[in-house]
């Protein structure tokens, strides 16, 4: 886990709106985000577009201070402690983590548009300039000698959703059953050599450290890489299918309703929230490499988003619960293909 700025004694703190009596300016309000690797030039860019609008519109200055790290790794610092005002994390499944530690209040998925999902996303592969390797499809990375650098689906929500995109081209694209599916995927896991805690490391070893032939990336982290980077050195594919992923937001209500903070550190969580919706945001996001839910933005920048086919979690494994328990828990079908 990584902080963009401030130190721990600001989080525990939390929170900090204390307004002044007598009608003084309200101090600073300080928000904590906690949040999944890609994100931080997204988030670095929307909290001070956010700020200022905010102060603007409310007289109320707010610092956001932002935590990146795998998602598994994220949801599990909230429940042991770390106090987020609001989570932005990679799947559904992590925030239900947290919300069943009693920290999140039930329904928390009905209180925003789109099931509390503001943008999606899908994963794409990462391969060096003039793909060598001829990697086109999830079939490819099975072959011997493919270098496949992915996540660790225990501590990675991104590594999740690799592992659910090539698991739905098996079963759903192949049309293979559990053993032949199981197979494909302890091939695969047999070409990956290292596994990164979260995407942003997986990131850093194909680019920077120059291993392996493909990553398997965010379409946002194929994007910022192809800008940070150039083309030069990676290349972005497509294969004809992937998975529909769904990063989801919620509101910590037990860290932001703690005694002592007064209600503005809510509406200030909820607004922050809220406002991802907004067009001047959806426009951001899309700006950033995430797919925004307003189709009307979508549509303005749909020369940058190819599309595919994108298996949804219901389709693959009928829901996130149920994914968690057969794929990621223990003894389940990653704990069979991958021993350390």
């Amino acid at each position: 886990m990584r902080w963009t700025h401030g130190a721990w004694h600001l989080v525990a703190a939390a929170g900090i709106s204390l307004a002044t009596a007598s009608g003084l300016a309200a101090a600073e309000i300080t928000l904590l985000n906690v949040s999944y690797d890609p994100t931080r030039e997204l988030f670095t860019a929307y909290n001070r577009r956010f700020a200022q609008d905010y102060e603007a519109e409310t007289g109320h200055r707010v610092r956001v201070i932002q935590s990146h790290g795998g998602s598994g790794k994220q949801a599990r610092a909230v429940i042991d402690g770390l106090r987020a005002h609001v989570v932005t994390l990679a799947l559904a499944y992590d925030v239900q983590a947290i919300a069943d530690h009693h920290l999140i209040r039930p329904g928390w998925q009905s209180r925003l548009p789109h099931a509390s999902s503001p943008c999606t996303s899908t994963i794409v592969f990462l391969v060096r300039p003039g793909n060598p390797k001829g990697i086109r499809d999830w079939g490819d990375l099975v072959r011997p000698g493919v270098g496949v650098i992915t996540p660790n689906p225990k501590t990675s929500g991104g590594a999740r959703w690799n592992f659910l995109a090539a698991w739905a081209h098996a079963t759903r694209v192949l049309g293979e059953g559990e053993a032949a599916a199981v197979a494909f995927m302890r091939r695969l896991y047999g070409n990956v050599p290292i596994l990164d805690t979260g995407a942003r490391g997986a990131t850093t070893t194909f680019v920077q450290r120059g291993i392996g032939d493909v990553l398997l990336a965010w379409e946002s982290e194929a994007a910022l890489a192809a800008r940070e980077y150039g083309t030069g050195r990676v290349v972005t594919v497509y294969p004809p299918t992937s998975v529909l992923v769904q990063p989801t937001v919620a509101v910590v209500d037990r860290n932001v309703d703690r005694r002592g903070q007064g209600p503005e550190v809510r509406a200030a969580a909820e607004a922050y929230l809220r406002r991802l919706y907004s067009e001047a945001a959806q426009d951001l996001i899309a700006q950033h490499g995430y797919r925004p839910v307003d189709a009307a933005v979508l549509a303005r920048h749909a020369a940058r988003y190819p599309p595919l086919k994108r298996f949804t979690v219901g389709e693959i494994a009928g829901s996130w619960r149920a994914a968690q328990k057969r794929f990621f828990g223990e003894d389940g079908v990653f704990d069979t293909i991958h021993r350390p």
